[in-house]
């Protein structure tokens, strides 16, 4: 439900904060006051594209912010968390239009495109003016509607998840045709690939290790000097480090035997003796390995600089060109065994294609025993619409088609307003007037079934008037028992039905023509209601009439 509306800067009207009441509510005003802004900002919040000629003139920026209580939309709610988006009880829309066309969206405060903004926008609100009526002629417009009727949107839920599964399978069996066309070259072409890979079998982390490897040995004469002086002076010279730490221990051992402290000192002397031992024969090894290396240097480089060379190629690191030889197997495996692979995706594609057909067999006779009922539910509400002999049909042709993401059907509306006439396509006989009242007349039917929580009627009452215009405000004012209606209107008998009854006027403020909204409560809308009835002079007669079309608010 819309619960707020603020719009600034957008053509004619300068600031405007709106709110709104649950049921049925009225805009009413002059021809030309900017009644229709109010539709084309609500319009602008469900995502629809903006232009930047919507922006007032003289201004850089149009806004246009909208508040929806959103706690009985589990579908909008589930759609914000998806999103990644902040989700409450509340859903706040922000639409920020610039005359130089750049355009910005947030939602619930959060920076956000308009293509999330449309998802969310189909359990939000749906306005209906010319270019919906319009809509209404469209085969796909008419199928949704049926399929909203019936309830069926499980099911087609269900028809384009197998739909979509058939087309990646017929994909599948596509690119595997392709192969085949060049499967000799292309397992040529990987198994020499892969040939190489195998052959310098590259090891995760080898690269590393051989660097270490390579800065030792460049090192090596440096490294060989450095153990050959410590082993001397370590253990090998007269008078080595060993030596002297030998006699000091010995003497250590012998003031040892009356004196406590210095026999743990010739302790420590000894470990540090033993230490000295050691590291001179790590250095005496040392230089034998490096005897065993020589020449190992030319062979750790040529390795190396083989896994650049195959790293440049491929354009992958160590562990990248091993996942790749793995993926290269696989790939050789379905050429190798492709007479296996092409059997098998054939069979999915005959599964795929099965189902999709036995789903949309299903789907088509809910949608023929859907189309029996709305065709009798539209026909009463067009009776009570003052079209008593109207005839109103839905039909569903699925004769030998492909399934396709909605399925097997073709949906037509047929009607014949006048009595004795056949029936044809919705597109071919409806006026403008005829497509408002028939719209309302299915929307009437879609009562309490659709997501929809807000309804915006624009130009419903095109080309009626007394007592059709009468039943088109008892049918607004029954739709508003189950959604939110906002309905646009120059009818009194409509204005005189609604809950809450807004004003729209144009004035010119310090030179400039601004549009201007306004509740109205009882004395001013039965003065309003008036003035709709008798034009520019009200009268006490015209006063009676308003007071007496007036309904009590649900």
């Amino acid at each position: 439900m819309l619960l707020q509306l603020k719009v600034s800067d957008l053509v004619l009207i300068d600031s405007l904060d709106l709110e709104l009441h649950s049921g049925f509510n009225v805009l009413t005003g002059e021809t030309g006051a900017g009644k229709s802004l109010v539709a084309t900002a609500i319009d602008l919040v469900l995502g629809r594209r903006a232009r930047g000629e919507l922006v007032r003139k003289g201004r850089e920026e149009a806004e246009v912010e909208a508040l929806f209580d959103i706690s009985d939309e589990p579908r909008v709610q589930e759609r914000l968390e998806q999103g990644g988006l902040p989700v409450s009880n509340e859903l706040l829309v922000r639409r920020v239009i610039s005359v130089g066309g750049r355009h910005r969206c947030y939602v619930n405060g959060r920076l956000s495109s308009l293509s999330v903004l449309g998802e969310l926008a189909d359990g939000l609100a749906s306005v209906m003016g010319q270019h919906e009526q319009h809509a209404l002629l469209e085969p796909s417009s008419q199928l949704a509607l049926l399929d909203g009727f019936g309830g069926l949107d499980q099911s087609t839920r269900t028809m384009e998840g197998l739909f979509d599964d058939l087309h990646e399978s017929r994909r599948s069996l596509t690119q595997l045709r392709d192969k085949e066309k060049d499967r000799a070259r292309q397992l040529d072409f990987l198994s020499f690939q892969l040939d190489e890979i195998e052959r310098i079998d590259p090891r995760p982390d080898e690269l590393a290790t051989l660097e270490i490897d390579i800065e030792r040995l460049r090192h090596r004469e440096l490294i060989d000097q450095a153990s050959q002086q410590a082993r001397s002076a370590l253990y090998e010279d007269d008078d080595s480090v060993f030596e002297r730490l030998a006699r000091v221990a010995t003497a250590l051992e012998q003031a040892g035997r009356y004196d406590a402290a210095s026999a743990a000192a010739a302790q420590q002397v000894r470990e540090a003796a033993a230490l000295v031992e050691e590291a001179a024969r790590e250095c005496a090894a040392r230089l034998r390995e490096d005897e065993e290396e020589s020449g190992r240097l030319e062979a750790l480089e040529d390795r190396r600089d083989e896994l650049r060379m195959l790293m440049r190629k491929h354009g992958a690191d160590l562990p990248q060109l091993i996942a790749l030889a793995q993926s290269m197997r696989g790939e050789i495996a379905v050429l190798r065994d492709y007479e296996t692979a092409f059997e098998q995706a054939d069979k999915r594609v005959e599964q795929c294609h099965r189902l999709a057909v036995e789903h949309a067999q299903k789907l088509s006779a809910l949608r023929r025993a859907s189309a029996i009922e709305l065709g009798r539910v539209v026909c009463a509400e067009l009776s009570d619409l003052h079209f008593a002999t109207a005839k109103f049909e839905v039909a569903v042709d699925s004769h030998e088609r492909e399934p396709q993401r909605s399925g097997m059907d073709k949906v037509e509306f047929l009607v014949a307003f006048n009595k004795g006439e056949g029936t044809s396509p919705l597109r071919r006989v409806a006026s403008g007037g005829e497509l408002s009242r028939l719209m309302l007349a299915i929307k009437r039917a879609l009562s309490g079934v659709g997501p929809v929580g807000t309804y915006v009627f624009d130009e419903v009452d095109t080309g009626i008037g007394g007592p059709t215009a009468a039943a088109v405000g008892r049918k607004l004012r029954e739709v508003a028992g189950h959604h939110q209606v906002l309905c646009i209107t120059h009818l009194p008998q409509i204005a005189g039905m609604a809950d809450a009854h807004f004003f729209v006027a144009k004035a010119e403020v310090e030179g400039r023509t601004t549009s201007r909204v306004e509740r109205l409560e009882k004395t001013r809308r039965v003065e309003e209601i008036a003035r709709m009835l008798g034009g520019e002079k009200v009268t006490a007669a015209t006063r009676k009439a308003a007071t007496e079309l007036l309904v009590p608010p649900a």
